[in-house]
C-alpha cells in the first residue's frame, strides 16, 4: 500500500517545491500578469451576472466592451472565478492557477512516464517535466497561466491515451476526449500544436495493438468527443475572428532562436528576440539535453538486445529531432508551407512539446538500471541545476483594486494593441455616463453587463445609439419587439425609435456559429455522461 502511494505523493511534492514560489504573497512581474487579473476579475463579472459562458468584457474598451472572452481560453478563468469565490483575490487566483496546474502536471506525468518506465522511471520522467527551464519560463518570466495548464494535461492526455489501450479501458475513451478538449480550454494555440503530435501517439499505439478494430473505434470516439465537446470554444474563436482587429498572424521568421539559444544556459526576464541581453531563456536544459542524448543510447543496447521498450522510444527521439529542426531558422519553408503553422506565432513555443519528449526520455535509464540512487541522482541534478528558476525577481505587493481602477489597465482592449477590438470601432477616447443617447428622457434604466433596460419618452423619430460596442449577437428589442441594429460611425450599436414612449430592452445574445458550437459541446457532453453510465461498474473501478 505504501509503494502504491509513494511515488505519486513523490511527483506532487517535487512540483510542490517547484511552484512554491508562487504562495509567496504579491504578483510576480510577467510577461501576461496583469492581463490576466483583469480578465479575470472581468470574466467573473460576467459569470455573476447568470453568463454561464461569457464571451463579453463588458468594463474594457472605455466600457463600451469587447469579445474577449469569444477569442480567449476560458479554463484558467473558470478556475480562477473558483478560487475567487473561495475568498481568494484574483491576483492570488492567478498564481494559485499556476501552483495548480503545476502539481496537476507532476502527478500526470508520473502516471504517464510510469506506464513505460516504471515507478523510479516515471518518477524522474515527472521531476524533469516539472523543473524544466520552459516550464519556469511560463510561469515566472511569461505568467503564461493557459500554457502552463495545457502543460499539465499534455501527459494526462497521454496517461489516459494509453490506458484506454488496455482490455478493459472504456472509461479511459471518455477520459482521453476530456483531457483533449481541456487542452483546448487552456491554450487554443498550444492545443493546436500538440494535435499531430498527439495523434501520432495514439496511431503508434494502434500500431502496437493486437485488436486493431477495437483500437481505432477508441480512437476515434476519443477525438471526436474531445473535438466536440470543445467546440464552444474553438469554432467561434476560428470562424469569428472577421469581426475583430489585430489578430493577424505573426511574422514567424523573427521568432527562430539560434541553436547556442538553445543549448546553453540563460536567463532574462524581457521578451524573446532582438538585441535585448535580458530577453528571455529559450534553453531546453542541460539535463534534458543530456537525458536525450543518453536515451539514444539506452535505445541502441535495448534495440540489440531486440527489447520491445525500443518502439517508444524511437518514436519520442524522432519527435524531438523533428520540433528541434522546427525551431529553427532553417525550417522557414516549412513554415511559409504548412497551412495553419503560422498560428502558431513563435517557433519557440515548440519548447513546450520539447521538454514534454526530453523528460520521458530521461527516466529511460532506468530501464536498463533500474536502481534507486540513479533515480535519486538524476533527480538531484534535475531540481539542482534548475531551482533558481524557480522564483521571481521580486514581487508587486498590490490589490485587484489597483488594476481593476487604473485606466491604463481598464480603458483599453486587454491586449497589446488593442487587439480584440471590433472590426467597426474606431478608437475611443472616454468613458460615458450614459448608457443610451438620444433626444428624450429616460426612466427606470436598469443597466447590467450585457443586458440594458430603459423606459424612455422620445418627442420625434430618431436615432439612438447605445454605449456599447456593435458586435453580432447584440439585439434591440422596442416594446418586446425586435428592431434593426446597425453600428455607428464609431462602431457603436444603434437602431430607430419612433416618438412616444417605449420600453427598450438591449442584450446580447448568440450568433449562429457560437449556438451551433454550444450545442455541438453540449450533445458530446451528454454522450460522455451516458457512455460512462451505461459502463458496467467493474469498468468504472
Amino acid at each position: 500500500m505504501l509503494k502504491k502511494f509513494l511515488f505519486p505523493v513523490l511527483s506532487i511534492l517535487f512540483a510542490f517545491i517547484a511552484g512554491f514560489s508562487l504562495l509567496h504573497s504579491g504578483l510576480p512581474p510577467t510577461h501576461d500578469g496583469e492581463y490576466h487579473v483583469i480578465r479575470f476579475f472581468e470574466f467573473d463579472k460576467m459569470l455573476r451576472s447568470g453568463t454561464l459562458y461569457p464571451r463579453w468584457a463588458p468594463d474594457l474598451n472605455f466600457g463600451f466592451g469587447v469579445p474577449l472572452f469569444t477569442y480567449v481560453y476560458p479554463l484558467p478563468s473558470y478556475v480562477a472565478s473558483l478560487f475567487h469565490g473561495l475568498g481568494f483575490s484574483f491576483i492570488d487566483a492567478f498564481k494559485l492557477n499556476m501552483f495548480a496546474a503545476t502539481l496537476v502536471g507532476g502527478l500526470f506525468f508520473f502516471l504517464f512516464a510510469r506506464k513505460n518506465l516504471g515507478n523510479w522511471g516515471g518518477l524522474v520522467s515527472s521531476v524533469f517535466y516539472t523543473f524544466s527551464p520552459y516550464h519556469f519560463v511560463d510561469i515566472y518570466i511569461r505568467g503564461s497561466v493557459g500554457e502552463v495548464w495545457a502543460l499539465a494535461f499534455f501527459p494526462a492526455f497521454f496517461w489516459s491515451g494509453t490506458k484506454m489501450f488496455e482490455k478493459r479501458g472504456e472509461r479511459f475513451v471518455l477520459l482521453t476526449g476530456v483531457f483533449l478538449a481541456l487542452i483546448v480550454f487552456s491554450h487554443n494555440i498550444l492545443a493546436l500544436m500538440f494535435f499531430p503530435f498527439a495523434l501520432s501517439y495514439l496511431v503508434f499505439l494502434f500500431i502496437k495493438s493486437k485488436e486493431k478494430h477495437f483500437a481505432a473505434r477508441r480512437i476515434i470516439i476519443s477525438l471526436v468527443l474531445g473535438i466536440g465537446l470543445s467546440a464552444i470554444f474553438f469554432v467561434p474563436a476560428l470562424l469569428e475572428t472577421k469581426f475583430v482587429k489585430g489578430l493577424e498572424v505573426y511574422d514567424v521568421s523573427q521568432y527562430f532562436p539560434q541553436v547556442f539559444q538553445l543549448i546553453f544556459p540563460s536567463w532574462g526576464a524581457g521578451i524573446f528576440g532582438g538585441s535585448d541581453p535580458n530577453q528571455m531563456s529559450v534553453q531546453i536544459g542541460i539535463t534534458n539535453l543530456v537525458a536525450v542524448f543518453t536515451a539514444f543510447f539506452v535505445w541502441l543496447f535495448l534495440f540489440l538486445k531486440r527489447k520491445k521498450e525500443t518502439g517508444i522510444l524511437l518514436f519520442f527521439l524522432i519527435w524531438f529531432i523533428l520540433i528541434f529542426f522546427l525551431m529553427l531558422p532553417v525550417s522557414l519553408f516549412i513554415w511559409q508551407k504548412v497551412p495553419l503553422m503560422n498560428y502558431f506565432q513563435f517557433p519557440w513555443r515548440f519548447l513546450s512539446l520539447e521538454i514534454l519528449i526530453a523528460s520521458f526520455l530521461s527516466g529511460s535509464l532506468l530501464k536498463i538500471w533500474n536502481k534507486w540512487w540513479i533515480a535519486a541522482v538524476l533527480i538531484f541534478l534535475a531540481v539542482i541545476l534548475t531551482i533558481g528558476y524557480s522564483k521571481p525577481a521580486y514581487y508587486l505587493e498590490r490589490s485587484d483594486n489597483y488594476y481593476t481602477t487604473r485606466p491604463n489597465f481598464i480603458d483599453g482592449t486587454n491586449s497589446i494593441g488593442n487587439v480584440f477590438n471590433t472590426k467597426w470601432a474606431n478608437l475611443f477616447e472616454k468613458r460615458e455616463n450614459q448608457k443610451i443617447v438620444f433626444d428624450g428622457a429616460v426612466k427606470n434604466q436598469k443597466i447590467q453587463p450585457t443586458h440594458y433596460e430603459f423606459s424612455i419618452s422620445s418627442s420625434q423619430n430618431q436615432t439612438a445609439i447605445v454605449n456599447a460596442a456593435y458586435f453580432p449577437g447584440w439585439k434591440v428589442f422596442i416594446d418586446k419587439n425586435e428592431v434593426k441594429i446597425s453600428p455607428s460611425e464609431l462602431g457603436l450599436i444603434t437602431f430607430p425609435i419612433s416618438s412616444g414612449n417605449h420600453a427598450v430592452e438591449v442584450q446580447l445574445g448568440e450568433t449562429n456559429i457560437q449556438t451551433i458550437a454550444k450545442l455541438i459541446s453540449f450533445i458530446s457532453l451528454l454522450i460522455i455522461l451516458g457512455l460512462f453510465f451505461r459502463l458496467p461498474a467493474s469498468v468504472k473501478r
